[in-house]
């Protein structure tokens, strides 16, 4: 039973989210709603309202990533190293001229 409601919403495609397990019809992948959920403490309810999913697509992906944990959160990991890495080669304008003004 399980299996077929993870199946019927939750979708890896090696061409939708660079082969990241997502809520089928979205761009939302499972690591996000671990995220906001795990991490940043959103309700079912909040996310729901945020994102316009539904409660059933929100807890396939929660039952998908604690059934994958390890993988979603070494997925989530690599995600923040590449964005420090993008972050420190390519430093924001907009800091900069901030920084010229107060300066």
């Amino acid at each position: 039973m399980i299996a077929s409601v993870l199946d019927r919403h939750i979708l890896i495609d090696p061409n939708v989210c660079h082969g990241r397990p997502h809520i089928d019809g979205t761009r939302i992948r499972v690591q996000d709603i671990a995220i906001w959920h795990e991490r940043l403490g959103m309700s079912v309810d909040e996310i729901s309202a945020a994102y316009d999913l539904s409660f059933a697509q929100i807890y396939a992906a929660l039952a998908y990533y604690f059934e994958y944990k390890v993988s979603v959160d070494q997925a989530i990991d690599a995600d923040r190293v590449y964005f420090e890495a993008f972050k420190e080669n390519n430093p924001s304008r907009l800091q900069e001229k901030l920084r010229q003004l107060r300066g």
